[in-house]
């Protein structure tokens, strides 16, 4: 355990040491909530309550994606492409070797990455946007103490998405196009662009059945309380644990096949 602590805590140093990437991730993601903030502003003024959100709820909404694009991994977990790239290279022979298991290796520095995230680029987004619109906020401390809770959730579920869409380098001569397609799926399906509770019949239900609606969409509701407290709430983590553990599996049975039977591509 305390290797794995280890190697959270350099995940969280390594990120800090890159504070010019993080100041330029922070204006974009604040210039974009901007953005997102006035259309959904045009939006509601022709749909109030659109999805059952009020137009403050619609707002908070937007900067929440903001704050937890890449904390929760909406567009990237932020490792896949260095996993790949050392599976291409033979690299991962010796991650391999070493005295400890691949995954949780990756899910610890995940962890340390995540924590300076939502540090460095959760916070003061959705601050900001607060500033700027006025937007709902959680019920007090309880309220913001379950969202906590659901964005380490989600924050879990995107790193076993992320690991997955990694693992694709063992056969895959180019990972790129999984890369792409977990990329659009995160975009589309985390409700990023949209919430999942406008999508229409068939689609809205499977939109927030799949693993992605963990990554935003339920930290969101979370968040504006729409799902209350005590059995709401538990639905809404049971959710989100289920879709970690059943990922985290995938990843497990993934990376066993991959060591009995390495394929190292160009290296």
């Amino acid at each position: 355990m305390r290797l794995y602590m280890t190697v959270a805590a350099g995940g969280f140093r390594r990120h800090a040491t890159y504070r010019v990437a993080t100041m330029a991730g922070l204006f974009t993601n604040t210039v974009f909530g901007f953005v997102l903030s006035y259309t959904y502003i045009a939006l509601w003024d022709e749909r109030p309550h659109l999805g059952g959100y009020s137009m403050d709820d619609a707002l908070a909404y937007v900067w929440i994606g903001q704050g937890l694009i890449a904390v929760c991994g909406l567009m990237g977990g932020g490792f896949e492409d260095e996993l790949m790239e050392r599976i291409r290279t033979g690299d991962i022979a010796v991650d391999l070797y070493r005295p400890a298991d691949l995954q949780a290796w990756w899910f610890a520095g995940h962890v340390g990455r995540s924590a300076y995230l939502f540090l460095g680029r959760g916070i003061v987004p959705m601050a900001i946007g607060a500033l700027a619109f006025g937007f709902t906020l959680p019920a007090g401390p309880g309220g913001w103490l379950a969202f906590l809770v659901s964005v380490a959730l989600g924050s879990v579920v995107g790193f076993a998405l992320w690991y997955l869409v990694g693992l694709s380098a063992f056969w895959l001569l180019d990972g790129q196009g999984v890369v792409q397609m977990a990329w659009l799926s995160g975009m589309f399906f985390s409700g990023m662009l949209l919430p999942l509770n406008v999508f229409p019949g068939g689609l809205g239900e499977l939109a927030r059945a799949l693993p992605w609606a963990s990554l935003l969409q339920v930290p969101a509701d979370v968040y504006l309380g729409k799902y209350g407290d005590g059995w709401g709430l538990t639905r809404a983590y049971a959710f989100q644990g289920c879709w970690a553990l059943v990922l985290f599996g995938a990843g497990r049975a993934v990376q066993a096949a991959a060591e009995r039977k390495v394929v190292v591509q160009g290296g």
